[in-house]
């Protein structure tokens, strides 16, 4: 047996008459930007979330990106300010700061869950440091109940990434409403994939909200009439359609998630293979189900001859990425190792129980 790391045909194959009919209700509208079919996805994925509001963008990088911009130009933010940030973040959370010209301040995760490490925030909060930045990676949340009150205690944003976490709740309360505001992607591969890229921002604040939606088109709210310097950054109509059709089996597709990890987490039994654990009142989406393992290129390569996909998220931290060479003779041990590390298995709505049990054999007679 063989299987790839994510089937995205086999995934969006299931939903193809919605997606069919919702292509055809956009076409036959007439009307592609900034329509009725964005307003009714901004609506039920803001019901979805526990938001009142839900500001549709291009992507997930834009989503973080204009909230920190809307924060700038609403005066909650100046340049120079500091954002906090996990060490072993996907590059794109500190590309959304510093293209604000605000300043990472990255701190190591906690190597047990891979997110952020609350216990480390406080040593790292200064005269200037303004918000934390917490990435709810592989499909967890981060420790939200302590993060909020560090940031309440110094009178901090706070701004989820919840790129890997449509659907996670942390204390009953789902990602996206978990902060003052929130990114979303909904990048193909997401938990939550459109057919392209697609983003959005939610939020409970009213101003952030107004802000976000005229900075999206061009800074305006009126048709040639400009309050902010802004960007094209519009989900476009036929995304929102697809999406609103997707969004109806999220619940489902995460709990077959939640399953398959089940599996992953009492049937691999291997000394050297570290399994994840889960937060206190988490409940994870398992975006991607990730290991650890010393022999981490060993263990890929078995994985590989035994005919199961995997993919390393991800092999190089942003600190020595040469986007940010002035930071690579930094040393973060914990990101650094979890980086050297770490190797997502297959996890997938559409993946069967052979297949489960395919992965799992495959772990298990490995010889490290």
């Amino acid at each position: 047996m063989s299987f790839p790391f994510l089937d995205l045909g086999a995934i969006n194959a299931r939903d193809r008459a919605e997606l069919i009919d919702a292509f055809s209700r956009v076409l036959d509208s007439g009307w592609y930007v900034l329509g009725k079919e964005v307003e009714a996805f901004e609506r039920e994925y803001a019901d979805y979330c526990g938001t009142r509001h839900c500001v549709g963008v291009g992507n997930g990088l834009e989503a973080l990106e204009l909230i920190l911009r809307a924060w700038l130009e609403l005066g909650a933010l100046k340049p120079g300010d500091e954002v906090i940030v996990p060490a072993n973040t996907y590059i794109a959370t500190l590309l959304a700061i510093t293209e604000n010209h605000l300043t990472p301040v990255l701190v190591e995760p906690d190597l047990a869950t891979y997110n952020l490490d609350a216990a480390r925030i406080e040593a790292h909060v200064g005269p200037r440091t303004r918000a934390i930045l917490p990435v709810h990676l592989y499909g967890q949340t981060a420790d939200m109940s302590a993060i909020n009150a560090v940031a309440r205690k110094h009178g901090m944003k706070v701004i989820e990434d919840c790129a890997q976490a449509h659907g996670a709740r942390h204390g009953g309360v789902r990602a996206g409403a978990l902060g003052d505001a929130a990114g979303h992607s909904f990048f193909p591969s997401k938990n939550l994939g459109a057919l392209g890229d697609a983003g959005a921002v939610t939020t409970h604040d009213d101003a952030l909200a107004d802000a976000l939606r005229a900075l999206r088109n061009y800074g305006s709210h009126r048709k040639y009439e400009n309050i902010y310097q802004g960007v094209n950054s519009r989900l476009d109509e036929l995304q929102a359609a697809l999406l609103r059709a997707k969004l109806l089996r999220i619940d489902t597709d995460n709990q077959w998630r939640r399953e398959i990890a089940g599996r992953y987490m009492r049937e691999i039994r291997h000394a050297e293979i570290t399994l994840p654990v889960i937060g206190t009142h988490n409940e994870p989406v398992w975006h991607v189900f990730v290991v650890r393992a010393k022999a981490r290129d060993a263990l890929q390569a078995h994985l590989q001859s035994q005919g199961v996909g995997t993919l390393i998220h991800y092999p190089i931290p942003p600190h020595r990425q040469a986007a940010y060479r002035e930071w690579n003779t930094r040393s973060y041990p914990v990101t650094e190792q979890i980086h050297r590390e770490v190797l997502s298995l297959p996890i997938s709505p559409v993946m069967t129980e052979t297949q489960v049990t395919a992965v799992v054999a495959a772990c298990n007679t490995w010889r490290a």
